[in-house]
């Protein structure tokens, strides 16, 4: 079975059992700061598993992509190491357990996939007895193939959370893939048993203090790892055999006009570069884009690493562009996404390694230098300790390093750079905080939703409404009341203040009663559908279970509205004028203004900004309506809504539709008519990344706020410049070309005031010990002019030593020179400079024939100089 028959197999028949078939998840985790990457199927699902949702189906089945980066060195030295790949699941949110998920998984592997029975083994938790009985009783799994395995093995929890055992299916490969041991068996490191199906069992709450509590709700998580399937039924020795990534490889090798298989080195560097494009191509057209931190310092090393072993085959040439097309080719069927976003991929990929290709440069030059350095210095080894510096600041791979070094005849530490490899690494554990797999804050946070229920939010169509408190907190901690002067949290059965979500920020506002007042700066939905104000009691006592009236800061609220409504604008317009491949990559929408981040390859010109501004305040004029409704999911796109892409959304979507001009899935707050805009003005534009570009603007008053402090600039100008202001561009273009010209002639008087200090200088030349010395204070404006009058000096003279200082204010600087032929007589000028420095509170040095140093004291230049005759005679040898 090919790969795409093997998922589309899988998908099918969890169907046929009641399963909801759902799309891949992004590898951006949506609304979970925790985790770089989606590294497995129940990632998307983690609030489902936690009750911090509800899911919209019990019985779900999904092949999700994944991402997972610790063992990056292993890529293509193991039959099994990947960054990228495909993980099959069921899941059952509450719904099945081990008596529908142990049958089904057999009956798959066995009657779907026909593996043979007499080649499957079974492994469970240590006291599983219930998961044994349905393996050997219901399945009919012989005992002596189901092993119990300890809790490092077949246990899964994450910190505080849902955890429970875990139940795996092996395949038996055959001894001639084992290690030969007599105690080789499942579990055991050799390549023989191959872990394909890992079934976890939601049954255990953890808590705080380590102590577990079954779940009143079971679950269902398994894992069934595509490609570790596709080698046994395809009947290959590793993963990258299979058609799933063989296709990729071979292309590579066509590129390279190489052959896989015929050399170890080679079949090395064709498996990382199509696991890391596989790796680079997905999450790019998920959304992520090559950086210095986070996921995008992930993409940028995999994408570097991956062009490395291309120069390692001797390619020079951009390659990993086209690489990715073939990637496209090989997924897209499964993953429409990829083809859809193509361009845009290829485009990041290529730049990103042009970039590197300069990067590579320097690197080679440093370890040019490096060589030099140990072979001059009568060395024949590396130290490690550069190899990581090489490694870790240019990319280059040891390998790379070791190769280049053994072709000059050196040889590389490899324990040193193994050392401070792992320094790094140590460094980075110890600076990594630990993440867990639901906080303590949002565990509590799920408790009170269960036992006071979800919050009502009615601000779309109101901004004052009555409530009762539901919950009051102070540090974390439940309390009945609160007194004036308090910072606290607190829960309302029903609220208009919007909490913050979508990149726009929350409503402030205020809550009342009789003898009541608290202030609401900031409000949150920690778990789904419980919104949490945070605010600061200024007068009475807030008490739960009071009854309470809320209002909405009105004029942030309007504010924030109008920057938002004009963002969907802004997005149509950044469409219209630089093209379809414009899509939205984060935005802040407050108040004060609105940023938006979005997809496209170089600087915006003026002439573009213009046209964008000039479109969206187009829209604004024509007074558009705006309405919000409800849809389907599908119905949406039906309609052409655009969606960010990467998000998650239910079933049930909400549409923001402006006239019939933008259209898009949202759920933040907005105008009734694009008029109430006002004023639209881009403030800024701006990189952020390969392939990414952010503006700001600003709408309505902070629109007129922004005209007005640039009229007031112009003001200001035009005073300065003496002019009118419809006439200061005028004035300062003249003012400008009068500077020029000014320029021009002071350089012309100080280039001939130096020609005369240098004939004066020459005319007071001594003699010592034979030398012509030449010393002098100058006036020279800067360390460039100075060393210039020392090149005429070293031109009238032929042969001598030239000192020269000048003085701006109490800075001192200074420049010595030797000519060559005097150099073997023990001058130096690099120490004549710095003897001479010294006098004037200063250092410096160089090479022997010119050196420069620097001052704070020009009261002693004079002094300082005199000293330059004496400092000659101290080092000349005599003949």
């Amino acid at each position: 079975m090919t790969g795409n028959e093997i998922r589309e197999s899988y998908l099918r028949f969890f169907e046929s059992k009641g399963h909801k078939i759902l799309p891949s998840a992004s590898l951006i985790p949506v609304n979970d700061p925790s985790i770089l990457w989606t590294a497995a199927g129940m990632v998307p699902f983690k609030p489902f598993f936690t009750g911090a949702a509800k899911p919209e189906y019990t019985r779900v089945t999904t092949c999700q992509k994944c991402i997972r980066t610790p063992d990056i060195e292993s890529v293509g030295r193991t039959a099994r190491h990947h960054t990228f790949f495909e993980m099959l699941g069921n899941f059952s949110f509450g719904d099945y357990f081990k008596e529908s998920a142990i049958p089904w998984a057999w009956e798959f592997v066995t009657g779907h996939l026909k593996l043979p029975a007499d080649k499957l083994w079974v492994t469970i938790y240590l006291d599983d007895d219930e998961a044994f009985d349905i393996w050997h009783k219901v399945v009919g799994v012989p005992a002596d193939r189901i092993v119990r395995l300890d809790k490092d093995t077949n246990f899964w929890e994450i910190g505080v959370g849902p955890c429970g055992p875990c139940s795996e299916i092996y395949v038996d490969l055959g001894p001639e893939r084992g290690c030969g041991s007599p105690g080789c068996g499942v579990g055991c490191d050799c390549d023989r048993y191959l872990e394909i199906w890992n079934l976890v069992f939601i049954q255990f709450f953890k808590d705080e203090e380590g102590n577990y509590s079954p779940l009143a709700s079971k679950g269902i998580d398994t894992g069934f790892g595509l490609e570790r399937v596709a080698s046994v039924l395809q009947g290959v020795p590793s993963n990258f055999d299979t058609d799933l990534l063989r296709e990729i490889m071979d292309f590579t090798a066509g590129l390279f006009g190489l052959k896989y298989g015929l050399e170890e080195k080679i079949d090395v560097a064709l498996k990382v570069i199509a696991d890391h494009c596989r790796a680079i191509t997905f999450a790019i057209t998920d959304g992520a884009l090559p950086s210095n931190e986070g996921r995008g310092y992930v993409i940028r090393r995999l994408l570097r690493r991956a062009v490395r072993f291309g120069r390692l085959l001797g390619i020079q040439d951009l390659f990993l562009y086209k690489v990715a097309g073939a990637v496209v080719r090989q997924m897209s069927k499964a993953y429409p996404e990829l083809a859809q976003r193509q361009d845009h991929v290829l485009r990041v990929i290529r730049t990103e390694e042009e970039r590197f290709g300069e990067t590579l440069s320097q690197g080679t030059e440093m370890l040019n230098r490096l060589m030099d350095e140990a072979k001059s210095g009568g060395s024949t080894i590396i130290s490690g300790a550069e190899a990581f510096k090489l490694y870790d600041t240019y990319g280059f791979p040891l390998e790379l390093t070791r190769e280049m070094a053994e072709e000059q005849g050196l040889s590389v530490d490899t324990g040193g750079f193994a050392g401070a490899m792992e320094n790094q690494r140590r460094r980075a554990r110890n600076a990594r905080q630990e993440t867990e797999y639901i906080s303590e804050r949002n565990t509590l946070f799920k408790e009170m939703r269960e036992e006071i229920g979800e919050s009502n939010f009615v601000g779309y169509d109101t901004l004052e409404a009555g409530a009762i408190v539901q919950g009051i907190l102070r540090g974390g901690e439940r309390i009945k009341s609160a007194a004036a002067g308090e910072e606290v949290e607190f829960i309302l059965d029903v609220t208009p203040c919007y909490a913050e979500s979508g990149g726009q920020v929350s409503d402030w506002g205020r809550v009342t009663a009789p003898d009541l007042s608290v202030e609401i700066h900031e409000v949150s939905k920690p778990v789904e559908n419980l919104f949490v104000h945070k605010g600061k009691v200024i007068s009475g006592i807030l008490k739960e279970h009071q009854q309470v009236q809320v209002q909405v800061d009105r004029s942030r609220r309007a504010a924030t509205c109008r920057n938002h409504s004009a963002t969907h604008l802004l997005h149509k317009a950044l469409k219209k004028i630089l093209g379809g491949h414009v899509n939205q990559a984060g935005s802040l929408v407050g108040p004060e203004r609105l940023r938006f981040d979005f997809t496209h390859y170089a600087a915006i010109e003026q002439p573009e900004l213009r046209k964008v501004e000039e479109l969206v305040n187009s829209a604004v004029l024509a007074g558009m309506p705006i309405d919000a409704f409800e849809t389907s999911l599908s119905e949406a796109k039906a309609l052409g809504a655009a969606a960010l892409f990467g998000e998650k959304y239910g079933e049930r979507v909400r549409v923001v539709k402006m006239g019939d001009f933008s259209l898009e899935l949202c759920g933040g707050t907005h105008l009734r008519n694009t008029a109430e805009v006002g004023l639209f003005k881009l403030v800024g534009e701006s990189s952020v990344g390969a392939g990414l570009r952010r503006v700001e603007a600003v709408t309505g008053e902070g629109a007129l706020r922004y005209v007005n402090a640039k009229e007031e600039q112009l003001a200001e100008i035009a005073r300065l410049v003496k002019s009118a202001p419809h006439e200061v561009v005028r004035r300062v273009e003249s003012l400008l070309q009068s500077n020029k010209e000014l320029e021009g002639e002071n350089e012309t008087l100080q280039a001939r005031l130096a020609r005369y200090q240098v004939q004066d200088l020459v005319d007071r030349v001594k003699l010592v010990k034979g030398i012509k010395v030449l010393t002098g204070v100058v006036a020279a404006p800067d360390m460039d002019s100075l060393r210039g009058m020392v090149d005429l000096l070293r031109d009238k003279i032929s042969s001598g030593v030239i000192v020269l200082g000048s003085a701006a204010g109490e800075k001192v600087n200074l420049v010595a020179a030797v000519t060559k032929d005097l150099l073997g007589r023990g001058l130096h000028a690099g120490k004549l400079v710095k003897e001479v420095a010294a006098l004037v509170g200063g250092s410096g040095g160089g090479r022997p024939e010119m050196a420069q140093a620097g001052g704070k004291d020009a009261a002693r230049l004079p002094e300082a100089l005199d000293q330059a005759y004496r400092a000659v005679e101290g080092q000349v040898k005599q003949d």
